[in-house]
């Protein structure tokens, strides 16, 4: 069996940009880490898709990893985000994150282009070979156009960098699947905070959330109570969440919670076009949520 990168909650952490939405603010970035390791997230992860790395400049991604690494000095397990839908800059990037000492790689199914499922073996296993930590597989099939399907994941699972998945197709039933074809050759992390507790049950270690931003401390003792056995009381937090949950999904992700974090008092900036503000009814949506968790007034 590989070695299991973390157990409970990682932080898909957003990106705090400059009021002129040039740059990184790395002080907010400084308070978002610390807010997360201080409240008990297991893993932060740096430059995925709630971090807004697909409007990032080459070298504000390879920077925020280095930072992020450095800065984070050991207290948790970093992930960097180095998925591309060009298998040569997923390499460099990833070569870059793994120099930097970052602790693992979350690489996401290469979007647009649309691959078969032999160029997704191709193109994992092409990065896989050229880095030296282990690899979460990121199957997001609503956005980026292709999904993972559990025979290619079991290829997959045979090479020995090819450690996890973060799982956010929604298909319960697929993931037992591949589950039951991989065994204990992949560790499986739930990418979709609704399904927690469900992607657990099955074997599943944890989550890459989103919620961890702005409640770290509820999303890692929700995955605690479960990995203690107590199997009841985390399904009964699940639901008790699932209005903020539903509320941070409401727009596409990382809309909705950047602009909670906004509310939380976080300095965050602009979204980077095309991500835009949220629509007046979201708005309220989200502080409706977000006020019965007292996360504002």
């Amino acid at each position: 069996m590989k070695d299991v990168i973390f157990k409970g909650a990682a932080v898909a952490i957003a990106t705090p940009f400059n009021e002129d939405g040039m740059g990184v603010n790395y002080d907010e970035l400084k308070k978002l880490i610390d807010f997360n390791i201080n409240n008990g997230t297991d893993a932060i992860v740096i430059a995925g898709t709630s971090g807004e790395s697909a409007t990032m400049t080459d070298q504000e991604h390879e920077d925020i990893i280095k930072f992020t690494v450095d800065y984070v000095n050991k207290r948790v397990p970093v992930i960097a985000g180095t998925g591309s839908n060009d298998t040569r800059y997923a390499i460099n990037l990833s070569q870059h994150a793994d120099k930097a000492g970052a602790d693992a790689l979350l690489v996401v199914t290469p979007y647009y282009n649309k691959c078969t499922q032999k160029g997704l073996i191709k193109h994992f296993t092409s990065i896989a070979d050229n880095v030296n930590v282990p690899i979460i597989l990121y199957d997001v099939p609503s956005r980026t156009g292709v999904g993972i399907k559990p025979e290619t994941y079991a290829v997959l699972a045979e090479h020995p960098r090819i450690a996890a998945v973060k799982e956010a197709s929604g298909n319960i039933s697929q993931v037992a699947e591949t589950m039951a074809l991989c065994g204990d050759k992949l560790t499986f992390y739930s990418g979709n905070d609704d399904q927690i507790v469900p992607l657990m049950s099955l074997g599943g270690q944890g989550v890459i959330s989103v919620l961890s931003n702005v409640m770290p401390k509820e999303t890692h003792d929700m995955c605690q109570l479960f990995l203690d056995g107590k199997v009841k009381e985390a399904a009964q937090k699940q639901l008790e969440y699932f209005p903020l949950i539903k509320a941070l999904f409401c727009e596409v992700n990382p809309i909705p919670v950047k602009v909670a974090l906004r509310l939380m008092g976080f300095n965050m900036g602009p979204l980077r076009m095309p991500l835009c503000e949220m629509e007046e009814a979201h708005l309220e949506q989200l502080k409706a949520a977000m006020r019965k968790f007292n996360l504002i007034k």
